[in-house]
């Protein structure tokens, strides 16, 4: 059963609206002096008025005001207010979503349980929907905090240093304000294990800085001649095109046939890089190359074709699963306050969490028709079944091994040929084919 959010919403509001307890305490502490002063006619008028800020009943605010107002222990402890069903619930939408932190559920719960709900991988009914919908963010940090305990965890781990430095493109960063789907950050993150000789496989990581949305691809190596081929084939993908690129100043990006290479399929396209020694100028990529590729892959070597194949299938699958799916925080406001000590801090604000393609949504960069297919494709995948997916995946490519010493690896049989014209594509993406392959067709398909 999926029900509308909207009484939920009302609710949520009326409880923002009351007093907590200590500004309660507060305007009681005002209200003390002025009731222990007045004649009792006016102390019937001060009752009615506090009555109706605090809610509290007459007899208790008569206590109160002849009493203390300190604060005491509770005899007996509350009883739970959200019983085990929520609990069951957050558990398979955290599940679901890699258990992201309670900030980016938060504000999502309803919607992502009516998804699940929809494939049958959730009951719902309008009490469990009302309670998702008015925990508060403090409770569904406990909560999951407790759900938690006997959870494995991907380990968290940071990216490599990046490549040496080149100087033929002007320094700069992207500004987190961005309003303007299109612009990039771009980084390559190796799998070469405790090893960095011969050849291994390589991320390139393409993160826009206005929506959050991510895309990879796994190359052998990192010639010009398979660079190339990964830009091509998020390119065929891509649902908006390219406005500007920003890399770190590695010199996989910043060469004659990369640059020639852009010039021709992405006409105009505006380039920036990092300034040297200033890694968070590439912030948004180097947060997701640990987030969305070490914590998977770890830093364990990858140096066979079997495995860059196998790699991009899992690559596959997780674009849809983190570009529809996974709600993603993003910065709205900064603040300078001063610093208790003395002179001052940024306090920075952050927005409901939404996932890439709401976002994507709420700019002018799709229309209406072009947003069509991807709601169907959206619409027809189960994510829980999808995560199942990327794990099994996962699975696959640690049991194929590495390259033995002295064999060849051929990195032409990783090669993807595209499609005649990748600014192209279909107007069904259940079954959308980005890449040719011989003798066979690799298509993506979820469900």
């Amino acid at each position: 059963m999926v029900l509308s959010n909207d009484n939920v919403t009302e609710g949520a509001m009326a409880t923002e609206d009351r007093m907590s307890i200590d500004e309660r305490r507060k305007y009681l502490v005002r209200m003390r002096q002025r009731y222990r002063e007045a004649s009792k006619k006016q102390k019937g008028a001060l009752l009615d008025e506090m009555e109706q800020v605090t809610e509290l009943h007459r007899k208790s605010l008569i206590r109160l005001m002849n009493g203390s107002l300190a604060r005491r222990r509770r005899s007996r402890e509350r009883g739970c207010t959200y019983g085990p069903r929520v609990d069951d619930a957050l558990r398979v939408i955290g599940a679901s979503l890699d258990h992201p932190c309670a900030e980016r559920l938060h504000g999502n719960l309803v919607g992502m349980a009516n998804d699940l709900a929809a494939h049958h991988e959730l009951k719902v009914d309008a009490e469990l929907l009302a309670d998702l919908g008015r925990i508060s963010l403090g409770q569904l940090r406990r909560t999951l905090q407790r759900l938690g305990q006997d959870q494995p965890r991907l380990p968290r781990r940071k990216p490599t240093v990046s490549p040496p430095l080149t100087r033929s493109i002007p320094m700069t960063r992207i500004s987190w304000q961005e309003p303007q789907p299109g612009h990039f950050e771009v980084d390559l993150v190796h799998h070469s294990g405790p090893s960095a000789s011969g050849e291994y496989v390589y991320t390139i990581q393409m993160v826009d800085v206005a929506t959050a949305w991510s895309e990879r691809v796994a190359v052998l190596g990192r010639s010009w001649t398979v660079i190339q081929d990964g830009f091509r084939r998020i390119l065929a993908r891509l649902p908006f095109p390219v406005r500007e690129l920003h890399p770190d100043n590695g010199s996989e990006f910043f060469n004659a046939h990369l640059l020639r290479f852009w010039q021709e399929a992405v006409p105009g396209v505006q380039w920036s890089r990092s300034r040297p020694y200033h890694k968070n100028d590439n912030r948004f990529v180097e947060q997701k190359n640990s987030a969305l590729v070490r914590a998977y892959l770890g830093h364990d070597r990858l140096d066979s074709v079997a495995q860059t194949r196998a790699l991009n299938t899992l690559y596959d699958q997780m674009w849809l699963y983190y570009n529809f799916f996974q709600p993603v925080l993003r910065l709205s406001e900064k603040t300078i306050v001063p610093a208790p000590g003395g002179g001052s801090r940024v306090q920075r604000h952050y927005g409901q969490a939404q996932t890439p393609w709401q976002r994507l949504c709420a700019t002018d960069a799709l229309t209406a028709a072009q947003r069509q297919p991807y709601e169907q494709l959206r619409a027809a995948t189960n994510p829980r079944q999808l995560n199942q997916h990327i794990h099994t995946l996962l699975d696959h490519l640690y049991s194929l091994p590495c390259a033995q010493p002295g064999e060849t690896q051929d990195v032409h049989e990783t090669l993807n040929q595209p499609v005649p014209n990748p600014t192209e594509r279909s107007s069904s993406l259940g079954n959308i084919i980005f890449w040719k392959n011989t003798p066979a067709s690799v298509t993506l398909s979820f469900g």
